[in-house]
């Protein structure tokens, strides 16, 4: 999304969108406010060093500051519940309209980087707490070969012991109703005929975009991009056809899945 306009509405658009209530919810639970109890506790453990010794401060110690990566951040939706928690927020997208929004919030822990999602070589290693990746940004880059290679970038980046928290959306919710049967078959005979075109890709008109790009994915296939690039599923939500709940996994197809790996 590069267009100024979609960029300037972006906000109003979410906030009719069911999901970006309920994605924003759990946000705080995967990453929880950092406490004043648990700076108490860094600085009692501080205390208790030898005097002159000084110790270390390790990858979680006392002082050092803990980077979120949300990447393709929009406006900065998630960017500013992160800041409130106390993270620092590197706001990662490809679009200036976007990382515009994100710098009119004026939140001086969020920091904006222009990159295409695919190629975050310049990303060190084990800089980050966590990541996010929210409101079906994974599915819009296309190819698996470059969903994996940026999942493996994710994983590259994030400490051993973070957490990484994304959304997509379920193939097989379009069983649910006659147009999206049709779509399913559409996409699976052009992934039999087409060697650019996978099961799941979808291409439609969005938001004033003629040709809007989407992935959608099965949960097998999830499984095994995770198991690829490192990552293993800590919870695992699945959601109401139109996102506006989690639902019970046992019954009905879910629209989406919310996602926390590690």
């Amino acid at each position: 999304m590069h267009e100024g306009a979609i960029a300037a509405r972006y906000d109003e658009f979410v906030a009719t969108t069911p999901l970006c209530g309920v994605d924003l919810e759990i946000i705080s639970d995967v990453f929880p406010p950092i406490s004043t109890v648990e700076s108490a506790g860094e600085t009692a453990a501080e205390g208790a060093e030898t005097p002159g010794q000084g110790g270390a401060v390790g990858p979680s110690g006392g002082g050092e500051k803990k980077w979120v990566f949300d990447l393709g951040c929009g406006t900065g939706r998630a960017s500013a519940v992160l800041a409130s928690n106390g993270y620092q927020v590197a706001a990662v997208d490809l679009s200036l309209p976007m990382l515009r929004e994100v710098r009119k919030r004026e939140l001086e822990s969020v920091a904006t980087i222009r990159a295409n999602l695919v190629q975050l070589d310049g990303i060190a290693d084990d800089v980050a707490e966590g990541a996010v990746c929210l409101f079906s940004t994974l599915g819009m880059i296309q190819g698996r070969q470059n969903r994996r290679r940026f999942l493996a970038h994710v994983r590259r980046v994030v400490r051993t012991g973070g957490r990484f928290y994304l959304h997509v959306h379920h193939r097989y919710a379009a069983l649910t109703n006659l147009p999206g049967v049709k779509q399913l078959m559409s996409t699976a005979v052009r992934s039999w005929t087409r060697s650019d075109w996978e099961y799941g890709d979808a291409v439609y008109a969005y938001r004033g975009l003629p040709d809007m790009f989407l992935h959608q994915f099965s949960r097998r296939e999830l499984m095994a991009d995770f198991a690829a690039t490192g990552w293993n599923v800590e919870r695992w939500w699945n959601l109401s056809l139109d996102g506006a709940r989690v639902i019970d996994s046992k019954f009905g197809i879910a629209g989406g899945y919310l996602i926390v790996v590690g």
